[in-house]
């Protein structure tokens, strides 16, 4: 990948990019405690389909409610900056397979934002934005 961000990357920042992908994994689980660990307590994120941020449990509620189930993904990092071994910023593409409750599986892509602080030698998230991106007909068919 000659043209790839991750070529760049320190291992400050590749351990970074290692902790985003190690978050989606947990998505599989769906095990609302060890997600919550990986969450700041003031933690404040943005889904920007809705109108106003969320807080800690929301984002835990996200992916444990009863929100449809992410059953694989795919993650490609656009830009990954650490910040005086302190703040950590990742920007990147997903696609994920999601499975509604009684429906067939629908394919997603979007982008996130994610910010964190590292806090005892652990990348932990203080911060999300982004969206799935849109569909043709404009519409997002996942409830």
């Amino acid at each position: 990948m000659p043209d790839s961000p991750m070529n760049d990357l320190s291992s400050e920042e590749q351990g970074l990019w290692q902790r985003v992908n190690d978050l989606w994994s947990l998505s599989l689980e769906r095990n609302a405690e060890k997600i919550r660990r990986t969450l700041h307590p003031r933690y404040v994120g943005w889904d920007m389909n809705s109108p106003v941020p969320h807080n800690r449990e929301a984002a835990v509620q996200s992916v444990v409610g009863d929100t449809p189930m992410v059953t694989d993904y795919e993650l490609t990092p656009l830009s990954i900056k650490v910040y005086d071994h302190t703040v950590g910023v990742a920007h990147y593409a997903y696609r994920a397979s999601i499975a509604p409750k009684n429906s067939a599986p629908v394919q997603i892509t979007g982008k996130w934002s994610e910010v964190y602080l590292n806090q005892n030698a652990e990348w932990v998230m203080i911060s999300v934005s982004g969206k799935p991106d849109l569909p043709a007909d404009g519409h997002i068919a996942v409830e």
